[in-house]
């Protein structure tokens, strides 16, 4: 009997393997009161999954003067620097995420994450997971021109993993991840976390509420789809 193709699930990790919703909502009305730009909380909805640059860039830098090009650099590292302290205070980790990359890889299933994020966010939530060395390949937004939507991140992902994209499922928990998941010729599992909706995520291929839903058998199973 021939051995089943490889695959692998490759994570966000914002509102996947942490519940950062609260951290990265703090941290960016933090850096908004700062600079005294108007940011609202749906206007972060909107632009959660995005790079910090890409944000910086192209809506906080219409209402501040102080946001030249060689300024967001600064900028964004400060605010980086708020997501972690609210992070460190009370690392939330998400329900399940340890168990299901622990039976992944039991299964023989590549694990891999892919973020938007900067790698010192991406390192610390690894770390505060203790997974850092159970992980396969991890990439993060300083290393892709684009952030999400684009499909860079999960590309460069499956590249290191060694994984064919067709054989890779993505799971997410925002829009600007499923579209990535999409452009990369993927799969994607969506789950509903914090201020998020099933119906916002309806374009994945399969919706969750809670990681522990999600099991080798039905990674297997959403492949032969």
């Amino acid at each position: 009997m021939l051995a089943s193709p490889t695959a692998a699930v490759i994570f966000d990790v914002d509102g996947v393997l942490v519940d950062s919703y609260n951290a990265h909502r703090n941290g960016w009305m933090r850096l908004a009161n700062e600079l005294g730009v108007p940011y609202s909380e749906p206007e972060f909805l909107r632009d959660f999954g995005r790079t910090a640059r890409e944000v910086l860039t192209e809506v906080f830098a219409p209402h501040c003067a102080l946001l030249t090009p060689d300024k967001i650099p600064e900028v964004e590292a400060r605010k980086e620097a708020l997501y972690r302290e609210e992070v460190d205070m009370d690392f939330p980790a998400m329900d399940g995420a340890l168990e299901l990359i622990e039976s992944l890889l039991a299964a023989g299933i590549k694990v891999g994450v892919g973020s938007s994020g900067p790698p010192e966010n991406v390192a610390l939530v690894l770390r505060h997971l203790r997974i850092t060395d159970r992980i396969q390949a991890a990439v993060n937004g300083s290393e892709v021109p684009r952030g999400k939507p684009d499909p860079a991140i999960f590309l460069t992902a499956a590249s290191r993993l060694g994984v064919d994209p067709k054989r890779c499922v993505v799971v997410e928990d925002a829009r600007p991840g499923l579209k990535a998941a999409r452009a990369a010729g993927m799969k994607c599992i969506a789950l509903v976390s914090t201020g998020h909706t099933p119906e916002e995520l309806s374009e994945a291929d399969e919706v969750v509420a809670f990681l522990r839903e999600v099991t080798p058998d039905r990674i297997r199973q959403l492949l032969t789809k």
